[in-house]
């Protein structure tokens, strides 16, 4: 694994050299004071260059930065289209340094500013930037839910818990198994992290993915949540989605108290439907 200095000295090599090359920023998390260093860290480098297109038509200026072993290029591909702006080489090299570097024109710069405050400025050749840009996670810290907000997440929630109890009575394991995780989780982890910021403070992102949840809650909430996680077979998703309505209920009555919101009444109907069809023989044809 390349050691920070070496990887970062070699892409700010390329640039100085390279005329068309005028601004170039590392993001992501490391950038972050508040992420822990480790060797699995992405470079999440962006190049604002006068020009894009002759970086896009000949890819050997990439060998700079090492031995490319694998490449994702999302602006060209099919099934998995970019979603950002600009156009990307996201590199494995041959010790297994990973090096997402973007291309973007300069003249986006001010946009390109606005659009994530985990920046930190590398190169700036021209004095473009005015302001001394000091990186920030505060774009991802937990935020307080509104009335509205703290309702639709439990609407969502609980509506379509009835089609994880469809799925498992129609013996569709794989359709109750998406919309549990594609859908409950996120709203049960959201609720959670709401919970987070009532106990902790506003003040702090729980990471990607919540990654960092485990830090902020009791060792029996995180065993119960995880417990969900096993899905296995049918008994195993009965069990996930009684714990999840469960922890949901728990957690929810609590944020809802602390800022005095109303909890739901559907919460009563939707837990006596699940039951309902808990204690049945689960069908196997479509209704």
């Amino acid at each position: 694994m390349n050691c920070n200095e070496t990887m970062l000295e070699r892409i700010l090599s390329f640039a100085r050299e390279d005329e068309r090359i005028r601004v170039v920023t590392l993001e992501g998390s490391r950038t972050n004071r508040n992420v822990p260093r480790d060797e699995f860290q992405d470079y999440d480098v962006t190049f604002l260059v006068t020009k894009m297109e002759p970086f896009i038509n000949d890819e050997g200026w990439l060998d700079r930065f090492g031995t490319i072993v694998m490449m994702q290029k999302p602006e060209a591909m099919e099934l998995f289209p970019a979603v950002v702006p600009g156009y990307s080489f996201l590199m494995i090299l041959d010790d297994y340094t990973k090096v997402d570097l973007t291309l973007r024109k300069v003249d986006e710069l001010d946009v390109y500013l606005k659009e994530d405050k985990l920046v930190q400025v590398l190169l700036d050749k021209d004095g473009r930037i005015k302001d001394n840009i000091i990186p920030t996670d505060e774009d991802y810290h937990i935020t307080k839910p509104t009335a509205r907000s703290f309702d639709d997440c439990c609407n969502e929630f609980w509506f379509v818990s009835t089609y994880v109890v469809k799925g498992l009575c129609r013996r569709e394991i794989l359709f109750a198994i998406d919309h549990l995780n594609n859908v409950l989780r996120p709203e049960l982890l959201r609720m959670i992290s709401w919970k987070v910021g009532t106990e902790k403070g506003f003040t702090f992102s729980l990471g990607k993915n919540y990654k960092y949840l485990d830090k902020h809650i009791p060792k029996a909430l995180w065993e119960r949540l995880l417990s969900t996680y096993n899905m296995a077979s049918y008994e195993d998703m009965w069990r996930a989605l009684t714990t999840c309505q469960d922890l949901f209920r728990d957690v929810s009555k609590e944020v809802a108290e602390y800022f005095r919101y109303e909890y739901p009444d559907y919460d009563r109907v939707i837990s006596s439907y699940t039951n309902l069809h808990l204690t049945k023989k689960p069908r196997t044809v479509d209704s």
